[in-house]
């Protein structure tokens, strides 16, 4: 005879709350959500509040101005980013340099260990600061470059009748950045009480441009003596063209020495990771006792000091 089972009441009823329980929330995941309308149209002209991560990344560029205020490097680092031609502020770029530094360091982490995570974080400041030079070095041989031709414009202005503070404006609305930026700048500090000659001598300075340094000799003194500036203008560029040319014809023959210094620099990194990928069991012994660790930081010393040796041969001042 066979036996029918019956559930009991109380676990038909727990079944079957749970399974509308399921079923409701199966709606709640795949149903539409409320129409809501947008902020424009709810309150025309009115502007969307920030999002949350915008506030986390206030408060924390807020948090390093604080520190980098207390420490007294603001003033440094805002002059650093603008060398560079950088248009962010020291927080940002410390902002962005930590989570480039966490970022990289966990990449590390996961791919081949802790060892190469902290390497890669300690990286990320060194790989930084190098980007940075690069970069304001770009910008110094860019605008001794354009000097040549903001002296032409200079003394265009000066033969059609205008001012020295006209022919300045001049170059800042026809050249290119970075000279036009910089000009703009001389003009911008004139305008509001500071003296000619010392704006004059700053950009020299920040530019690191020798030619402009004679440049701004060569005003200050046609501004005690009087003369024809543009005249003086011409000799000056004409000068500069020299030079200009004296320095390109260097810049070629010195082409291939740093070819070949940079070729050298990048052999041992590319023999190692071709024996990283053919032969890994080589590279291991290396990391197995106290000796292979020496013999790894013996060759970054020496690949440093080569490097700083190739540096010095192939760099080049007149």
């Amino acid at each position: 005879m066979s036996q029918v089972f019956a559930l009991p009441p109380p676990t038909v009823v727990a079944v079957a709350m749970c399974g509308l329980a399921m079923l409701v929330g199966g709606y709640l995941v795949i149903s539409p959500g409320p129409m809501r309308l947008s902020l424009a149209r709810r309150r025309p002209g009115a502007e969307p509040g920030p999002g949350l991560l915008q506030q986390s990344t206030t408060t924390v560029t807020q948090a390093i101005a604080r520190l980098l205020g207390r420490r007294g490097t603001v003033g440094s680092g805002a002059v650093a980013l603008e060398l560079a031609g950088l248009k962010m502020k020291p927080q940002e770029f410390v902002l962005l340099l930590i989570a480039g530094t966490l970022a990289a360091g966990a990449l590390g982490v996961l791919l081949a260990g802790p060892l190469v995570g902290v390497l890669l974080a300690a990286g990320v400041p060194l790989a930084a600061k190098v980007a940075l030079s690069m970069l304001t070095s770009r910008r110094q041989r860019a605008f001794a470059d354009q000097l040549e031709d903001s002296l032409q414009l200079m003394s265009s202005g000066l033969r059609a009748g205008h001012s020295l503070l006209q022919a300045l404006h001049g170059v800042s609305q026809e050249m290119p950045r970075p000279a036009s930026e910089e000009f703009a700048r001389i003009i911008n500090e004139t305008r509001v009480g500071r003296d000619m000659a010392q704006a004059l001598d700053e950009t020299a300075a920040r530019t690191a441009s020798e030619d402009f340094a004679w440049v701004a000799n060569a005003i200050a003194i046609n501004r005690q003596v009087g003369g024809n500036l543009a005249e003086v203008l011409d000799t000056v560029g004409g000068t500069i063209r020299e030079r200009g040319q004296i320095r390109r014809q260097v810049k070629a023959l010195s082409a291939e020495g740093k070819l070949s210094a940079i070729v050298l620099m990048l052999l041992p990194f590319g023999v190692t990771g071709f024996l990283a990928v053919a032969n890994p069991g080589y590279l291991t012994k290396f990391t197995e006792n106290l000796a292979g660790y020496g013999l790894i930081a013996l060759a970054a010393v020496l690949l440093f000091v080569g490097g700083l040796w190739l540096r010095k041969v192939t760099t080049l001042k007149f």
